[in-house]
């Protein structure tokens, strides 16, 4: 067991990985485009290579010729690679996930991600911590569960990932390094006020902007996250949420509501709801979700659920998407 193991509390990774995204923030397409084409290096290897031999022989991300077969250039197409694999979307391996192909494959729940409902699973994957694996995105993992200001500049959110990397991590991690992790993360869901001679992909805002987490004032200085509700996030997202938050905490069959908005890996945090919004939530799939709401016994309100919340949670994404 490491060091970190040892001193970990809830919400807090294993592994640290920061500043691997080559300064690009995911792009319009970019998803959907590694992961069609580890599906396709998967494919062609399954034919006649073992999955051992496929990884290091057919693998696109790491040929020469990565950058004409994705069509983008050599830096975009480490960058492509680490976000797939920071949505989950592919594995250490550079192969398709479960959820990727849930999500993404042919026959997948929305695979040109065309429902704002699909952007915010992402952001839920993107954030979600699992011993099984390294975060890929400590510094979106740390800024959003364990930032307790509402309000910040991005010099200020440098400072508090340096604080935290020292207190977690016990390893340095160059200043640099977090600057470019605060500055790209500050692009992916804000919209940036567009500068002079700024061409082609450059003036593209990350898809990730529609959900309207972080707001940024025009000078590009002073940035808060919007606490409340979000007109395009489903009941049927934060109910999955909710459900798979309490399956990773090895809960009994109710967990206090409270722990669904204000603990580190919550929902709450990492959608920035309040309260009401993932009771409203709860309360909306309840009537039609058998094992499913709100228990106000004592005086307190607590999440009820089923036996398996996963499997429970994979229904209802699956009904909802279903239902498009």
């Amino acid at each position: 067991m490491s060091i970190l193991s040892e001193i970990r509390e809830p919400g807090q990774p294993q592994n640290l990985v920061f500043a691997r995204h080559e300064t690009f923030h995911p792009r319009f397409g970019w998803l959907k485009k590694g992961f069609d084409r580890a599906m396709r290096d998967r494919s062609q290897a399954s034919q006649s290579l073992t999955l051992e031999e496929s990884t290091s022989t057919v693998n696109s991300f790491l040929a020469e010729d990565a950058p004409v077969r994705l069509g983008v250039g050599k830096n975009m197409v480490r960058s492509l690679r680490y976000w797939c694999r920071a949505f989950k979307l592919i594995d250490a391996q550079d192969q398709p996930t479960q959820f990727g192909r849930r999500l993404l494959g042919e026959e997948g729940f929305d695979p040109y991600l065309e429902d704002p409902a699909s952007l915010w699973l992402l952001h839920w994957k993107l954030l979600e911590d699992r011993d099984d694996s390294p975060q890929q995105a400590a510094a979106w993992m740390l800024i959003f569960k364990r930032f307790a200001r509402t309000e910040f500049t991005p010099d200020e959110l440098v400072e508090f990932l340096g604080q935290e990397v020292q207190r977690l991590d016990r390893k340095k991690c160059s200043e640099s390094s977090l600057r470019k992790d605060v500055s790209c993360l500050l692009r992916m869901y804000a919209v940036q006020p567009t500068r002079k001679n700024t061409k082609g992909e450059e003036i593209l805002d990350c898809p990730f902007t529609a959900l309207g987490l972080i707001d940024g004032a025009a000078d590009g200085r002073q940035y808060g996250f919007r606490v409340g509700v979000k007109p395009t996030l489903p009941p049927e997202i934060i109910v999955y949420a909710c459900l798979s938050y309490a399956a990773q905490k090895e809960t009994a069959k109710t967990i206090a509501l409270s722990a669904l908005v204000y603990t580190p890996d919550s929902p709450g945090m990492v959608f920035k709801l309040r309260e009401e919004g993932v009771c409203e939530a709860i309360a909306h799939l309840s009537p039609t979700h058998a094992n499913l709401g709100i228990d106000n016994g004592a005086g307190k309100l607590s999440f009820f659920f089923g036996d398996d919340p996963q499997g429970q949670a994979d229904r209802i994404l699956e009904r909802y998407y279903s239902a498009r």
